[in-house]
């Protein structure tokens, strides 16, 4: 679509102006790309991802973005030819979902283990079998054990902003990692909204200096073995390979504190003001909650409001960063809270649960006293969640506080 754009005072700060820009949320990705000066832009369309790259291929084309655009002929070739622009320096930016995720799947684990500083956004979309082109998280949950940071936005505002702080989080000295901004397809994907476009200057200041290969620089002057065989069962081989994983897993704690120092000079600089890790909301006095991941949450903080009104203590918590999952930041939302009921929009098939339940009963172990949580899974291939079937999660939910939780995951959009 066409951007519509007015020229506005940012109120919520002195030090910023912004421009009022009704847009899709992947434009929005594609703006905030820019914004952030990649060098180099690889892409392969894809439902619900294609109007993204579209949308990136013609900034470059009116002049509006500098960068190499290459037009690979696959995902895995995407990705590949990203890892060799980010060794020779480059500032790296693809976005992919779905059977695209899975093509790329080899240089996707090579790209975190060789602590490459790329950003990819996930436009999420459920699995291929059924044959489904529609919004779910089935494909970013799948691949979450692979290393790469992940951070859920809730809304366009929220999908522009994050994309440029995932730039700056990714190149911190501390990190090191690939971070995947994930947007949920359909919903956010091609969801109208009205938001407000930094300008560049301010958003140049935000990034400061380019520094991306300090760690492994090709040189043709200096030749240098990148991503060597390493490990085997003698000589120096597993403590070198341990090291490794370790520095990983170093560098994906370390995100956890950056993430919030970022989203805190972001909300000095520009005024937005998103929750880096964990948002509670109307979770002071609440005795039970529930859980929430992405676009779904407007629909479930309107059911709150509505349970409020009402005289229920209820509360919500959401999820914005889930790898590293950000189980200190958990642990303080659940402190008071009596029973849980978890909704995810994807499936943790061995465990019969969703993936984000599944994640979230080893922070309930950790708090030392017994929660009883619910599984609830809906919103699957673009399903739509509703006020009205979270007010069903909130009903459910607050029976946990007098009997004990089902074995069996609630399916909120089926008919047993």
């Amino acid at each position: 679509m066409s951007t519509t754009t007015i020229d506005t005072p940012n109120t919520a700060t002195a030090r910023a102006t912004t421009k009022a820009v009704l847009c899709e949320g992947n434009e929005a990705a594609a703006l905030g790309v820019a914004l952030a000066r990649p060098d180099m832009v690889a892409v392969y369309p894809i439902t619900p991802q294609t109007s993204l790259v579209e949308k990136l291929a013609s900034l470059i084309a009116e002049g509006r973005m500098d960068a190499d655009i290459v037009d690979a002929e696959g995902e895995h070739s995407v990705l590949s030819v990203l890892q060799g622009g980010a060794l020779a320096g480059a500032r790296t930016y693809t976005a992919t979902c779905g059977p695209g995720l899975a093509f790329m799947f080899e240089p996707y684990l090579r790209t975190s283990g060789m602590r490459l500083p790329l950003v990819m956004t996930i436009v999420t979309r459920d699995g291929i079998t059924p044959q489904s082109v529609w919004g779910g998280h089935q494909d970013a949950m799948t691949v979450r054990e692979s290393g790469w940071i992940q951070m859920y936005c809730e809304t366009v505002q929220e999908v522009l902003d994050t994309t440029v702080m995932a730039f700056k989080l990714a190149e911190h000295h501390d990190v090191m990692l690939p971070v995947n901004v994930c947007l949920d397809g359909n919903y956010l994907s091609y969801g109208a909204s009205r938001i407000e476009l930094p300008e560049q200057a301010a958003v140049d200041a935000f990034m400061g200096a380019k520094d991306v290969n300090w760690h492994v620089a090709l040189d043709p002057q200096r030749p240098m073995a990148v991503d060597p065989l390493t490990g085997g069962s003698g000589g120096n081989g597993p403590e070198t390979f341990a090291r490794y994983r370790r520095g990983q897993c170093r560098g994906m704690q370390n995100a956890l504190r950056v993430i919030s120092e970022i989203h805190e000079e972001w909300a000095e600089r520009f005024g937005h003001r998103f929750a880096p890790l964990v948002e509670e909301y109307r979770l002071d006095d609440a005795e039970y909650a529930i859980m929430t991941l992405g676009s779904m949450t407007g629909a479930a903080k309107d059911a709150i409001d509505e349970a409020r009104a009402a005289g229920e203590k209820v509360g919500l918590i959401k999820i914005k960063t889930f790898s590293p999952f950000p189980v200190a930041a958990l642990k303080h939302a659940l402190r008071n809270v009596r029973a849980l009921g978890v909704v995810d929009r994807s499936v943790a098939f061995r465990w019969n649960c969703g993936p984000m339940f599944q994640e979230t009963l080893g922070v309930l172990y950790r708090l030392g006293r017994h929660v009883p949580a619910q599984s609830f899974i809906g919103g699957l291939a673009g399903a739509d969640l509703t006020t009205a079937i979270f007010h069903r999660v909130i009903d459910e939910t607050r029976a946990l506080l007098t009997r004990p939780a089902s074995d069996e995951p609630v399916w909120l959009n089926a008919k047993d």
